[in-house]
């Protein structure tokens, strides 16, 4: 890997990917310069009681499906490497392990999700590993979270969404950095929906990505049932 770029990595189950992930994903590229941004899908998530309901080999496909006309998006398979829980505390070790410095990583999650930090593995000690990129989800803005986390105030840093923002110096140590962007209202959970009640996915996921759904019959319910 060339360990001198500026990488942002975005995890999740993508079950499947969607329009919001990629504009998530986008928003802190061009917000923070980034030169990459990884996709990860988790292989066991630590936050979830159930596993996914495509296999690893389909959500893997339409990840690369998704990135494909973004060079600037790069699926990885690094979490799928293994069996373990896909602890961010160990995805960070294991990029330390491969040259990267944590002021070189970029941590994108929402701002529903990092409400939750503190219940993380590791906490805080993770958030030394790399600059945690916080954007603003529909219904969870970013401006609570200084309120709600006021043990992070020192390392909390605004940036994007208005003119003039400064950015600050992310190569001396990490940061958690909040933009106020917004992004589309979508989850993987509500397009399974549509799916099981037949209805199309326009305007929720890549073409490529929805035609890849249909060839293979994803998320139809006898095959949910297979997999659980």
């Amino acid at each position: 890997m060339n360990t001198t770029r500026r990488t942002g990595i975005l995890g999740g189950r993508f079950d499947p990917v969607h329009l919001g992930h990629l504009e998530t994903a986008i928003v802190a590229r061009q917000v923070l310069s980034l030169d990459q941004v990884l996709l990860l899908p988790s292989r066991v998530s630590p936050h979830r009681a159930t596993p996914a309901h495509a296999t690893n080999a389909d959500r893997m496909a339409m990840v690369r499906l998704a990135t494909n006309d973004d060079a600037s998006l790069t699926p990885s398979d690094l979490e799928l490497e293994t069996d373990a829980p896909s602890y961010t505390a160990v995805t960070l070790e294991r990029l330390h392990a491969r040259g990267f410095l944590p002021t070189q990583l970029f941590f994108i999650l929402g701002a529903d999700a990092f409400a939750e930090i503190a219940t993380w593995r590791h906490y805080p000690a993770v958030l030394d590993g790399a600059h945690f990129v916080i954007i603003s989800r529909p219904g969870h803005p970013v401006a609570e979270l200084t309120e709600a986390l006021p043990d992070l105030r020192g390392r909390i840093h605004c940036v994007g969404g208005e003119p003039g923002r400064v950015i600050p110096d992310t190569d001396t140590s990490p940061l958690v950095l909040l933009i106020d962007a917004v992004t589309p209202d979508i989850s993987s959970t509500r397009i399974r929906e549509r799916l099981s009640r037949g209805e199309p996915l326009t305007g929720l996921v890549p073409t490529s990505v929805s035609t890849y759904i249909e060839h293979h019959r994803l998320y139809e319910p006898q095959r949910d049932r297979q997999l659980e």
